[in-house]
């Protein structure tokens, strides 16, 4: 059966293009809403004149009309574009902000996050998103889900990446219909008593005490972080070293509640509930039961996007198990899809739906045509051959997904995957047991000495498999081209190892000289280029100086730095050394002095660029009549009251400015 035969693909995909191209266009709802009612009355017609031979009118007028649906849910959910979003206000003054906490992020060092919901401004109604920032060393209460508050304060923007190749959070969270930012202490904040409650913040909350009876019993600190992923969806408290070894032993996807845990969980929901076929509609009562269970653990497990995508998708899977038909798992796949999305188009943009969706997408067309190619009589070997099927067919699945946003492959997946895997149901059913005994304070302590073993049984597999650093290939360059033509590849290769026919051949040769082509491109491109960047990192200074896939970076503090590794990743860096910070650069004819806390004057005048650091107590004024700079930069490494006070000078002396702080990094201009 061919794959666009089912009207739900067909209709999907349109609502992903229409979703698409709504984010890059922002033309705002207006525009498709009426070009969508114009055509409803041809829709209508078509459908009632059409003939079954006849040109496709009624066909063609659906796929427009979903491509206008995804187009107008887009702009919708993203309400910038609503008369009585907040951003349409006056935001260079401090209001008053009536704001509902939607849901809690993960912390730093700094700062407690949370994305919350604007109820009104200057006590009128509006609408969107903001993100929240309360200092770590200004609160000692951690807000919760649902939770109103009134503050007084000014909105900022969000800051675009200040160095190169770095992650763009601006871009994440405006396809997150999040758009600015509120900075301020608790102290500041007034709670409102008895705030309107949501499910999702019942749900939220109820997660947490259930963490926190689990954080009285006698669980291991790593074990109980491992339990809040693995059950939860609660990844906060994950140690970095455990993280980083389900990372590096390809099994991070059991740290997130995702189709995996929800698969399992329905089939053995499905077992422990057979016995109710046998009563009158029994198959009815099962499958109502089963999706009871199914969206009870997602409440437990705090309504998260993750948790809420995974079940909503096994929800369908259940519903066509009842119907026990040959439903093309195709259609049921992209039915949930169409739904979801149709509630939730922004989660289109999440990293956890694309691999999600892209590792079942692989698992229901690639896993049958490997369960073809090779039946082991043997049912030992049959059972690991299955496994490994699915784990292959999975990873093949988020391969370019996995090397365009985190840049390594674990070669060792597939034993992490046949070590774990297996004992997989038995972990969460245990683990479903633990919850719901703790739930009721009625947690035996036996079960807990017995699943604190279990899990660090699982952690010690997971860290010996990462151990094998040989086996992770780290740092693997792969930009959006190669991640479209990546997938054209794969889907090309298992065309032809399923059907030897010419043009499957040819086209997965076409995809795989395409790819070939674009490295040595790509290659041949960074061979000739050769650039000084002025990076931004606070209390620091760096210079990076690259000359083909040579890089020299300067420095005044060396530390484990991430733009480094960012930068160097991205330009197929192959040799990296780090240099002390010096005085003068001079390159192309081109002169760059950088004065430091000693305030030295350079040896020679003029010069190009002129870089302060370290807050140099100088007078300004007399040092640009003395040397002339072309451009004055500052970078993270001053304080902000000099960097304001230089800036002023500047502006008095008609000089560009340039701080890294606001502006981000700086390209010298070599030519």
């Amino acid at each position: 059966m061919r794959f666009f035969d089912f009207v739900s693909i067909r209709l999907t995909l349109c609502l992903v293009a229409g979703i698409i191209l709504g984010v890059y266009l922002e033309i705002g709802p207006h525009i498709p809403f009426y070009i969508a009612i114009g055509l409803l009355p041809f829709l209508y017609w078509f459908n009632k004149r059409q003939t079954r031979k006849g040109f496709p009118y009624f066909e063609l007028t659906t796929i427009l009309l979903t491509f206008l649906l995804g187009f107008f849910i887009i702009n919708l959910s993203q309400s910038k574009y609503l008369d009585h979003h907040y951003s349409r206000t006056d935001l260079k003054t401090q209001k008053i902000w009536k704001i509902k906490v939607k849901e809690i992020l993960k912390s730093n060092p700094f700062s407690q996050r949370y994305v919350a919901e604007v109820l009104s401004l200057e006590k009128k109604h509006a609408s969107g998103n903001i993100l929240l920032n309360i200092p770590t060393d200004s609160t000692s209460k951690k807000l919760r889900v649902d939770d109103e508050l009134f503050l007084f304060a000014k909105v900022k923007a969000i800051n675009p990446p200040l160095n190169p190749h770095q992650f763009n959070y601006k871009g994440f969270l405006q396809k997150q219909g999040i758009y600015h930012q509120i900075g301020i202490s608790s102290n500041q904040i007034t709670a409102k008593k008895n705030s309107s409650k949501t499910i999702f913040g019942v749900a939220s909350n109820f997660r947490e005490d259930i963490i926190l009876k689990l954080k009285t019993k006698d669980f291991d600190k790593d074990v109980l972080g491992v339990i809040q992923a693995l059950l939860l969806g609660q990844r906060d408290n994950i140690s970095e070293n455990t993280y980083n070894s389900y990372k590096d032993a390809g099994a991070i996807h059991i740290l997130a509640v995702s189709g995996l845990h929800v698969g399992i969980l329905l089939l053995l929901f499905q077992f422990l509930l057979t016995p109710l076929e046998r009563l009158p509609k029994g198959k009815t009562i099962k499958l109502i039961c089963v999706v009871f269970l199914l969206w009870s653990y997602a409440f437990i497990a705090g309504l998260s996007p993750s948790i809420v995508r995974a079940v909503t998708m096994f929800t369908f899977v259940a519903y066509a198990m009842h119907l026990n038909r040959p439903t093309n798992s195709f259609n049921i796949v992209a039915l949930s899809m169409f739904f979801i999305l149709l509630m939730k188009p922004l989660f289109l943009f999440q990293v956890g739906f694309q691999m999600s969706y892209a590792a079942v997408l692989a698992i229901v067309w690639i896993y049958p045509k490997l369960q073809r190619f090779w039946f082991p009589n043997n049912i030992l070997i049959r059972k690991t051959w299955q496994l490994l099927s699915v784990s292959l067919a999975a990873q093949l699945g988020v391969l370019p997904i996995s090397l365009y946003y985190f840049h390594q492959f674990p070669v060792l997946f597939f034993i992490s995957n046949l070590l774990v895997i297996p004992f997989l149901g038995l972990i969460l059913g245990i683990g479903i047991l633990v919850i719901g005994l703790s739930i009721m304070n009625f947690l035996p302590n036996f079960l807990v000495k017995s699943y604190n073993a279990i899990i660090k049984m699982m952690n010690s597999v997971i860290s010996w498999v990462a151990q094998q650093e040989g086996f992770v290939i780290r740092d693997i360059p792969f930009d959006s081209f190669q991640l479209l033509v990546g997938y054209i590849a794969i889907i090309t290769m298992v065309l032809f190892l399923s059907k030897a026919k010419k043009k499957n051949i040819l086209m997965f040769l076409t995809a795989i000289i395409i790819l070939q082509t674009w490295g040595i491109w790509s290659q041949f491109r960074l061979k000739q280029k050769e650039t000084l960047i002025l990076a931004h990192q606070n209390r620091n200074t760096i210079l990076l100086h690259q000359k083909g896939y040579v890089l020299k970076v300067y420095e005044a503090n060396s530390l484990n730095n991430r733009i480094v590794k960012d930068y160097s990743v991205a330009e197929h860096i192959r040799s990296i050394s780090h240099n002390p910070l010096q005085h003068n650069f001079h390159l192309n004819g081109k002169s760059l002095y950088i004065m430091d806390s000693l305030a030295i004057y350079p040896p020679t005048k003029p010069v190009d660029f002129l870089l302060l650091t370290q807050s140099s107590k100088l007078n300004l004024e007399r040092l640009i009549d003395s040397i002339q700079p072309k451009i004055i930069l500052a970078d993270g490494s001053n304080y902000k009251s000099y960097i304001t006070r230089w800036e002023q000078t500047c502006l008095k002396k008609e000089i560009p400015f340039h701080n890294t702080g606001e502006k981000g990094f700086y390209i010298f201009d070599l030519d």
